[in-house]
């Protein structure tokens, strides 16, 4: 079965061709309407053809895809009922995804939810990097890291480049309308990423000053709480500072922003046996939560 094309690229056209939009078929499946997009690409590049037609509002398939789409949906449709049949509904596959602490309880556990809905056969086993010595690698089956590129070989795919962003309790971010102002305050140390305030100083030529002793915290997610609590001003990566400003616990300080230096990076599988589909679909919705 050479010619059996990728099944998550098929269920991405069958979605989208059966609701006419990118946007919907996301929805339904619990990824980005960049995910989808890419996935139906991935198959047309695969054959060779165009499959839809864009337009500006949906999408029309093309005459090679309105003869494509019917045995696609009634081939995925006797899978669906013939794995009930055998199996049941209660069937779960359990997917290990292994990830920086802060990028598994900032980024990804608010979003786990709409992915069991879209899913509810596929169970992710969430761990973070924290307690990686008690998972082997060959465990793992997704595997996040954060760091600079130089840390890992050129297998690994980057996902994003990161930027951090000073953040302070909202009432506190209100008085501080200049770097200048905004290093009069106390400032929280992340370990690790400490030269974030002198990269900060570099880059806009306003020197440090040694007003009052800073704090030193080991997570991105204490930052957060002695941030929110009042007790000084931290330097976060954005995709991390995007919950609790949305909640309004933090807010951004004079509107400062520095590249990290690092991103986020999809490591190789660890195991030589091909993925699942489930491992498929879990990998993909990882990726569109960075594009």
């Amino acid at each position: 079965m050479s010619d059996l094309p990728n099944l998550v690229w098929l269920r991405a056209f069958e979605a989208a061709a059966r609701l006419q939009s990118f946007t919907a078929a996301a929805e339904e499946l619990g990824l980005t309407q960049a995910a989808v997009s890419h996935q139906v690409r991935s198959l047309e590049k695969s054959f060779g053809i165009t499959l839809f037609i864009r337009r500006a509002r949906h999408l029309e398939l093309t005459q090679l895809g309105h003869a494509y789409y019917p045995s696609v949906a009634q081939a995925l449709t006797d899978i669906a009922y013939s794995t009930r049949g055998l199996l049941g509904h209660a069937q779960t596959r359990t997917v290990t995804l292994r990830a920086p602490v802060s990028t598994a309880v900032l980024w990804l556990a608010p979003r786990l939810g709409a992915f069991h809905s879209a899913h509810p056969h596929i169970r992710i086993r969430l761990i973070s990097a924290v307690w990686a010595d008690s998972t082997q690698d060959e465990d793992v089956e997704i595997d996040l890291r954060l760091g600079p590129s130089g840390w890992f070989d050129r297998r690994a795919h980057l996902l994003a480049t990161e930027s951090v962003i000073p953040v302070a309790q909202p009432q506190l971010a209100e008085q501080l309308k200049s770097v200048d102002q905004l290093f009069g305050q106390t400032l929280i140390h992340i370990h690790g990423y400490q030269d974030h305030w002198l990269r900060l100083s570099e880059q806009t030529g306003v020197p440090l000053k040694d007003r009052s002793a800073p704090l030193y915290v080991d997570t991105s997610l204490a930052a957060i709480e002695m941030a929110a609590s009042g007790a000084g001003v931290a330097m976060l990566m954005r995709r991390y500072a995007e919950l609790p400003l949305s909640l309004g616990r933090l807010a951004p300080v004079a509107g400062a922003e520095i590249p990290m230096g690092q991103g986020h990076y999809l490591m190789p599988a660890a195991g030589e046996a091909p993925n699942s589909a489930e491992v498929a679909m879990v990998r993909d919705w990882v990726v569109s939560l960075f594009c």
